[in-house]
């Protein structure tokens, strides 16, 4: 029955990507979609491209740098593997935790190391949400004044829940005394596993505090690689012909980053292009040019995701070894 439902589930996400593009391309005319993108300036969308590239490229090292932390000092073509696994299983399974599941089970499995993983994957992962919340309090704090009095009160409130969430988990594995009251809500009779869970996931959070250093230069990387990703969809717009403001997308595709990490479609599909065609068509961007520039971006993260699944077959024979 339990594989039932999570069949189930997937099925529901994939169920409501499909629908949400349906809907999406009944809104737009598709003809003048595919001239937008046809006509779209080829250099400045490889310079996009190339530019996100970096943005896995320091997503690589940030991991690294945790991994080398616990004493887990591997060789990087022995990383690289599950690295990749994870970005290609991301882009099929909800939000990001499907990939961040590949890549702990295989680098576990190689290490025998699983608290150790499991908790680098995580911190990796916060470090993560932590500079995307940097980004957009940042941004949103510079072009306020460029968005309407609706959207500002739209952004801030998606803004602000973000935020809560993220203080609310940091203070659950770092702080002692609110993680011990946590605790104490877990002792009940089915709350054993996922207790002892939050232990083991806890300790090796605490141990991390040894390491300032690190958790600095863990969360420079986070803002630099959230900061490369609005830089990179507003490549794609001066690609299309578009002169807006930059400070609109280091407002907007933070949030809608965000918001496509809920377990609610499969790899954001379906959503991120609908929440891209909400705000863009707010400050004067037609439904067209906003649909193709999601698509765009879309079809930069399917290139990625494919090279990583080829590499992660590749070397399934050097990982069984």
């Amino acid at each position: 029955m339990a594989i039932l439902k999570k069949i189930g589930i997937i099925f529901l996400r994939i169920s409501i990507s499909i629908i949400l593009l349906i809907f999406l391309f009944k809104q737009v005319d598709v003809k003048s979609l595919l001239d937008i993108v046809k006509k779209a300036d080829k250099s400045l969308l490889f310079f996009s491209f190339f530019t996100s590239f970096f943005i896995y490229f320091f997503c690589f090292f940030r991991w690294k740098m945790l991994l080398n932390a616990v004493g887990i000092r591997l060789p990087l073509s022995r990383l690289l593997s599950p690295f990749a696994g994870g970005i290609f299983f991301n882009l099929f399974f909800p939000s990001t935790i499907g990939g961040d599941f590949v890549r702990s089970a295989d680098l576990a499995m190689h290490t025998k190391k699983t608290k150790e993983v499991v908790a680098t994957v995580l911190l990796d992962r916060l470090s993560g949400y932590i500079g995307l919340v940097a980004v957009a309090l940042l941004a949103f704090l510079w072009g306020r004044k460029l968005i309407q009095e609706k959207i500002i009160m739209q952004s801030l409130f998606a803004l602000t829940v973000l935020t809560g969430v993220l203080i609310f988990i940091l203070l659950i594995l770092f702080n002692g005394s609110i993680y011990s009251k946590i605790n104490k809500l877990l002792h009940s009779p089915n709350g054993g596993k996922l207790r002892t869970t939050i232990e083991s996931i806890h300790q090796e959070m605490h141990y991390f505090r040894k390491h300032k250093k690190i958790i600095f230069n863990n969360l420079l990387l986070s803002f630099i690689i959230q900061a490369l990703s609005p830089l990179s969809g507003y490549i794609i717009s001066l690609s299309l012909g578009l002169k807006l403001n930059i400070a609109y997308f280091f407002i907007f595709l933070p949030i809608i980053g965000a918001v496509t990490l809920l377990p609610i479609s499969v790899g954001g599909l379906g959503l991120r292009d609908a929440l891209t065609i909400y705000f863009f068509t707010k400050v004067g961007i037609s439904k067209d040019l906003s649909f193709a520039m999601s698509l765009l971006g879309f079809f930069f993260i399917a290139v990625y995701a494919g090279i990583g699944g080829l590499i992660y077959v590749f070397t399934l024979h050097h990982r069984r070894v």
